[in-house]
């Protein structure tokens, strides 16, 4: 039993000088719009699917100007938690640019 606890206590000091950083304690971070005390919540308003709200159902790949509003500027397709699209629609924003792509009205990668 001393020998477990001798174990136990010689492995947490070992430990906690490995994490501990060598310029002490970190400083506070600054109030600001985080949400910390003293700052203002951040308060993040729900996406609304644009397709769903404009009643669009057909997603035409020859318009570029709507599609390239999906794409990223390195090629690739933005996912739709970042464009609050719902989920049908997102398949068919990515079908449409897809096809786009094959018939080269929108590139596959970035140039460089």
């Amino acid at each position: 039993m001393a020998e477990e606890r001798s174990q136990s206590t010689t492995s947490t000091s070992a430990s906690t000088s490995v994490g501990s950083s060598p310029s002490g304690p970190r400083p506070p971070r600054p109030a600001g719009a985080g949400g910390g005390p003293g700052g203002r919540k951040f308060f993040r308003r729900k996406k609304v699917c644009k397709f769903c709200v404009e009643k669009i159902d057909a997603i035409p790949y020859r318009d570029v100007r709507l599609l390239q509003g999906f794409v990223a500027e390195s090629g690739k397709i933005v996912p739709r938690r970042l464009t609050g699209v719902c989920t049908t629609h997102q398949r068919r924003v990515t079908r449409a640019i897809k096809q786009a792509r094959n018939i080269a009205l929108l590139p596959f990668a970035q140039r460089h």
